[in-house]
């Protein structure tokens, strides 16, 4: 369960005037295991510009490896509050990783929400399973997991950069795969809600990574902002995965795919599991538009130089929903243009 102090709950609870948002009328959909080459690409192109996010059904994934990924996720969290806090990072150490409820990251912002988040790369395995963690072990099915799911995740990025006209396919691709990528696993439980309305459970964000790609059970929550403002719900689907672009692919784009904010919102009498992979780039990485992108922009930057190192570091320091790319914009204002040719 959650354990919330006094006057917690009245800080992650939503106004009253707040709607449920309106289903999204259409979720954008590319199909892995049909999508011819150039169709594909194009499909994956369109989704990232008109909403940053789309849903991958044919991904190949087995449904039995994600059903005990499901169980062995929910059995963790119904374990007594303390055992669980056993897989929390030590106080003090500064590590992000480990188990924490409620508190989302370290600048304030609460959730109705308990999570275990993990580092992960394409060189090594996970760390050891948390306390709890059940006897057919929790590590190995998680290794599993991410290793599929990667794989999955290359295919798309490789679709993307197909849509992106990039003559290396492979560019993102590589990104992620690099043994030094700086890649996470989180596996969020959201309660039931403890009273009648909407709670939030992970506020509004954008994720930092390159993509992120999410499967949850069959319980509704995620929300996406539209390009209006417009907040919308994505129905459930516990056969699929959903993609988002994260604001490194944003810049490696140079805006041309735009990261999605999004958030979950709790307002069911059911738990919602979700497991998400961010896909990251190495700490080293200097995020730069990728070669050829500038050419069709007539070589406007909308983003100075800076490692992934350096922009996580100033991201982490931020509330969740700030504009954590802000400051590493250029002001492209005609007047700044104007002021930049003469």
């Amino acid at each position: 369960m959650v354990v919330l102090a006094k006057g917690e709950l009245e800080q992650i609870a939503l106004p009253a005037v707040q709607r449920a948002a309106p289903p999204l009328a259409a979720v954008p959909e590319v199909d892995l295991a049909m999508a011819a080459a150039n169709a594909g690409a194009r499909a994956v192109a369109r989704a990232c510009e008109e909403h940053g996010f789309f849903k991958v059904t044919g991904h190949g994934v087995p449904a039995p490896l994600l059903a005990r990924v499901e169980a062995a996720a929910a059995a963790f969290f119904a374990l007594p509050q303390q055992e669980k806090e056993k897989a929390a990072a030590a106080p003090g150490g500064g590590s992000p990783f480990g188990y924490a409820s409620k508190r989302i990251g370290g600048n304030g912002d609460l959730g109705w929400v308990e999570y275990l988040l993990l580092g992960v790369s394409a060189a090594a395995p996970l760390p050891a399973a948390p306390a709890g963690a059940s006897p057919c072990s929790f590590r190995d099915l998680l290794d599993e997991y991410v290793a599929a799911v990667r794989r999955m995740t290359c295919a798309v990025l490789e679709l993307m950069a197909e849509g992106l006209g990039l003559e290396d396919t492979g560019a993102l691709a590589r990104l992620v795969l690099a043994g030094d990528s700086d890649s996470m696993l989180r596996v969020n439980h959201y309660p039931p809600r403890p009273e009648p309305g909407r709670l939030t459970g992970f506020g509004e964000h954008t994720d930092p990574q390159i993509i992120s790609v999410l499967r949850s059970n069959a319980t509704a929550g995620l929300e996406i902002s539209l390009r209006d403002g417009t907040w919308v719900a994505v129905p459930a689907d516990a056969d699929s995965f959903f993609v988002n672009v994260g604001d490194a692919l944003q810049v490696l784009t140079n805006g041309r795919f735009r990261s999605v904010r999004h958030r979950v919102m709790v307002s069911s009498a059911r738990p919602r599991v979700s497991v998400i992979f961010f896909g990251g780039p190495p700490p080293r990485e200097r995020l730069a538009p990728l070669p050829g992108l500038l050419d069709r922009e007539g070589g406007r930057r909308r983003y100075r130089d800076f490692t992934w190192r350096e922009y996580k570091t100033s991201a982490y320091r931020t509330k969740l929903a700030d504009n954590r790319l802000g400051r590493f914009e250029f002001d492209t204002t005609p007047a700044a243009a104007a002021a930049a040719s003469s």
